[in-house]
C-alpha cells in the first residue's frame, strides 16, 4: 500500500508528492497523458523550449513560494511584455504610457488619464454590470475597442455585454512607461524548461503515465490509503448533477526556418477578424539562446485558438459566472463527504489559478495532512 496516490502529474500533484516523499511517505502518482508536468509541460524542439500548452512565465510576490520552487531550477531573468497588434497597429501591454501615446498621440500621464476620464465620463453607467462597462471605467472607449473587445470575446466565446466585471479586474493599467506585464517580484524562466522541475519534484515517486484514473477507479484507490485527485470535480462525479463549463485552447505549432518571426515572445491579435488569440514564440523566453548559449537560427511558433470546451477536450480556464459558481459548490459539498479522496488544483476547485497559487495552495493542503 502507499501512503498517497496522486492522480495528476501537473503542478499541483507534483508539489505534493514532493512535500509527501520529504515526509516519509511512499508516493504513486498517475496521470493519463504521456508525460509529466500537466499543461506547464516543456518539450526541447531544435534547441528551443517549447510550451506545449501555451506561455507559462513564472511570477509570484509570495517568497515561500520562489524559495520553494528556486529549490529544483535556476529562473532566468525573462520579464514579461506582450504586444498587441490590431490590423496591424501595435500597442504595448500592459496598457501603459506607450500605449496611451501611440493610441491618442499624447505625452504625459495626466494627458493620458484626462482623456480616459473622458471617455469613461461620457460611458458612465454606475456601477459596472459587465466586462464592457469594466474595462471603459478602467481604459476608456477608444482602448475598449481596439485592444479589449476582440480579444476577449474570441476568448470566451461570449459578448463583453455577457462577462462579468471582476474577469477584467485583474488587467493591469500603469501611467508610466513601465511595460512589464506583472507586478510581481519575482520573475523568470526555470532553464531547462518546467519538465525538468517537475522531473526533480517527483524524484522518489512511483510514475505511472497513461493511465486513467476513472476508468480504474477501484484498482487503484485500493493501492492507497489516501488520494489526492487534481482531475475535474464534475468528470469525477460523471458529470451527475451537469457538466461544469470552460472555455478550451487549440495550439498549431510549426518550426520555421528563420530567426526571427515577430520579434517577442507574446503578440496579442485583438481584432475579431484574426481567428487566434495570439502567437507565441518560444524562443524569446530564453533570449533566442539555447541551452549552451548558443544562437538559435531557426523559431518555433504557436498560435493559439480560443474554443468551448466539451467532453474529451483539454479544459483550461473555468467560466466563473454566477450558474457554474452555483454548480460548483454542489459538487464542493459532494467532495466534502469523501472520506479517502482530497481535492486540489484549478481542476479540482474549478478556480483559475496562476501557477504560484497552484503551488502555494498545494503547499497548505501539504502542510495540512502532512503535519
Amino acid at each position: 500500500m502507499f501512503d498517497y496516490l496522486v492522480v495528476g502529474a501537473g503542478l499541483f500533484g507534483a508539489v505534493f508528492t514532493e512535500r509527501a516523499l520529504a515526509a516519509g511517505k511512499t508516493v504513486l502518482i498517475v496521470d493519463r497523458r504521456d508525460h509529466i508536468a500537466g499543461n506547464v509541460y516543456t518539450e526541447n524542439l531544435r534547441g528551443i523550449d517549447v510550451h506545449r500548452y501555451g506561455a507559462h512565465i513564472f511570477h509570484t510576490n509570495e517568497r515561500r513560494v520562489w524559495d520553494y520552487v528556486s529549490r529544483f531550477a535556476e529562473f532566468n531573468r525573462f520579464t514579461n511584455s506582450p504586444v498587441a497588434n490590431y490590423h496591424g497597429e501595435i500597442y504595448s501591454l500592459p496598457f501603459n504610457m506607450h500605449t496611451f501615446s501611440r493610441m491618442w498621440g499624447i505625452a504625459t500621464p495626466e494627458e493620458a488619464r484626462a482623456k480616459i476620464e473622458e471617455q469613461r465620463a461620457a460611458a458612465d453607467n454606475g456601477e459596472p454590470k459587465n466586462l464592457e462597462e469594466q474595462a471603459i471605467r478602467l481604459v476608456g472607449i477608444d482602448i475598449y475597442e481596439k485592444l479589449v473587445k476582440g480579444y476577449t470575446e474570441k476568448q470566451w466565446g461570449r459578448s463583453c455585454r455577457e462577462l462579468p466585471a471582476f474577469i477584467i479586474r485583474r488587467l493591469p493599467v500603469r501611467f508610466t512607461y513601465d511595460n512589464n506585464y506583472f507586478n510581481a517580484r519575482y520573475q523568470g524562466i526555470p532553464e531547462g524548461g518546467y519538465t525538468k522541475l517537475v522531473e526533480k519534484m517527483l524524484a522518489g515517486a512511483e510514475v505511472r503515465l497513461c493511465v486513467d484514473y476513472l476508468n480504474n477507479r477501484e484498482a487503484l484507490n485500493a493501492e492507497a490509503h489516501k488520494v489526492i485527485f487534481t482531475g475535474p470535480i464534475d468528470e469525477f462525479y460523471g458529470y451527475q448533477l451537469g457538466a461544469l463549463a470552460y472555455r478550451s485552447v487549440r495550439f498549431e505549432t510549426e518550426t520555421l526556418e528563420i530567426p526571427n518571426f515577430q520579434g517577442n515572445a507574446a503578440v496579442n491579435y485583438t481584432d475579431r477578424e484574426t481567428p487566434w488569440t495570439r502567437i507565441i514564440e518560444h524562443k524569446w523566453f530564453t533570449f533566442g539562446l539555447d541551452a549552451a548559449g548558443n544562437e538559435i537560427p531557426c523559431t518555433v511558433i504557436s498560435r493559439e485558438y480560443s474554443a468551448e470546451w466539451k467532453p474529451g477536450d483539454e479544459p483550461y480556464y473555468p467560466v466563473n459566472d454566477e450558474a457554474n459558481g452555483a454548480l460548483y459548490k454542489k459538487y464542493r459539498a459532494l467532495a466534502d463527504r469523501e472520506e479517502k479522496v482530497v481535492f486540489g488544483g484549478r481542476l479540482g476547485e474549478y478556480r483559475y489559478y496562476d501557477m504560484d497559487r497552484v503551488i502555494s495552495a498545494s503547499l497548505d493542503l501539504s502542510e495540512h495532512l502532512l503535519s
